[in-house]
């Protein structure tokens, strides 16, 4: 995803004041990890207000299921209130809206363990730990989770040996 759509992506939410953490690849990214991503993975409240926002995002994005998107497949609120993940397409590019992740970790489990970050244009997003990032991949163990998990716990080393 170029870095201007990101930034979209992002400064829309905010505007909307949509509560959401950034998690997966572009957090790892913004705690200085050295690893590419092509999409944007974002753990969202899932209070009803907070819904209501996000499907007005989604509409104005475009969002697709990724899945068959020739189908045309459209997220709506019962997708945005369940427990499971979007994997879906945006005007913005990839966008991945997960409910929960690792063992069932939800919004308000995740906040506490994320640190407020200023990102260009002076946008303010919560960002996951890195520690969490790496638990999160030790529990999911996929083989593209424990490829990333060598760099993540040195990215996390060297931040500790720096005092950061």
């Amino acid at each position: 995803m170029q870095e201007r759509n990101l930034i979209a992506a992002l400064q829309d939410l905010r505007q909307r004041e949509i509560q959401f953490i950034i998690v997966g690849g572009i957090a790892a990214v913004l705690n200085g990890a050295p690893v590419q991503t092509y999409d944007i993975d974002l753990v969202y409240s899932r209070e009803a207000e907070n819904i209501d926002g996000l499907l007005m995002f989604l509409a104005e994005a475009e969002a697709l299921f990724r899945i068959q998107p020739e189908k045309r497949l459209r997220p709506n609120k019962s997708h945005l209130m369940g427990r499971g993940h979007l994997n879906l397409l945006t005007r913005y590019g990839p966008v991945d809206l997960l409910a929960t992740i690792g063992q069932g970790l939800d919004y308000s489990d995740l906040l506490p363990r994320s640190t407020k970050m200023e990102i260009g244009d002076g946008i303010g997003v919560q960002v996951l730990d890195l520690e969490t990032i790496i638990a999160v991949k030790e529990h999911l163990a996929s083989e593209k989770d424990l490829a990333m998990l060598p760099l993540l716990r040195r990215t996390l080393s060297e931040m500790k040996k720096k005092g950061i």
